[in-house]
């Protein structure tokens, strides 16, 4: 399959009602098992992967998104988001220029977000700017764009101004508009039926399921880290076990990996 018709794949799984659940990778071999257990597409994480260099979230530099981006592509023949974080630029021309470099990549699509990496969030208008100039990069290399609001996550709670937000992306071009931090259904709800955008929502513990987002018009579900701290928690338990105790009570759980690995990468 070509890299046109990945991310044509790509963009008609993006369905309101009836959405793509799509796993965060971390690594080729989480990729690889992800696309074995019949997922349809993955993304990649900003933070799980900059866990796997022993740094924080915000922690990886732009070469080194890209250089993942184009392992995960490589990894399987499921399309990639690219989580590109601010695009690792404030002016748009930056913007634009990492959005055609995950292009290169391979990536199927990529997210712009409306915080900086210095630490606050981008006023409106420039922050429609930057989206535009992604949104333009994107057409010209077919990718999938989604603009990211990042109020929620970052200690603004005004879903109001969020709205404003996901709305002046869209009207700037994005393909899918993503608010990370929903919570409620009701929030949710609201958000969907104020854009004319397929809408991704991040899984939380405790939140909606996916049945009660696909039925609020969800058009695509991502878990961000969720599954990389799984992976880190499992292996924290275990090993705090053996230093601990010194017992093996991990064994079955050590017997399932090996399995999944085997399938994955065989």
């Amino acid at each position: 399959m070509t890299a046109t018709q990945t991310r044509d794949r790509f963009r008609a799984l993006h369905v309101p009602g009836s959405p793509l659940v799509m796993p965060n990778a971390w690594d080729a071999g989480s990729a690889k098992l992800f696309a074995s257990l019949g997922f349809a597409a993955i993304a990649t994480t900003s933070a799980g992967f900059a866990a796997t260099l022993g740094r924080g979230d915000g922690g990886v530099t732009r070469d080194e998104a890209l250089a993942h981006t184009a392992d995960l592509a490589a990894a399987t023949p499921l399309p990639v988001n690219a989580d590109l974080e601010d695009c690792f630029a404030d002016d748009p021309a930056g913007v634009a220029a990492t959005i055609t470099a995950a292009t290169e990549a391979g990536a199927a699509g990529a997210s712009v977000e409306d915080y900086a990496h210095a630490g606050s969030i981008y006023p409106l208008g420039a922050a429609a700017e930057r989206v535009a100039a992604a949104a333009d990069a994107a057409r010209a290399g077919g990718l999938v764009l989604t603009a990211r609001a990042e109020n929620l996550i970052r200690g603004v709670r005004d879903l109001g101004d969020t709205i404003a937000r996901l709305q002046a992306y869209q009207e700037a071009g994005a393909d899918v508009l993503y608010a990370p931090g929903l919570f409620s259904i009701d929030d949710v709800s609201r958000v969907v039926t104020s854009v004319d955008r397929p809408v991704n929502v991040l899984l939380l513990p405790g939140g909606p399921d996916v049945a009660e987002l696909a039925a609020a018009g969800v058009a695509r579900l991502s878990v961000g880290g969720t599954l990389a701290w799984v992976a880190w928690g499992a292996v924290a338990q275990a090993a705090g076990e053996l230093l601990a105790n010194g017992t093996q009570g991990y064994g079955e759980l050590a017997r399932v990996g090996r399995k999944a690995a085997g399938a994955a990468l065989s």
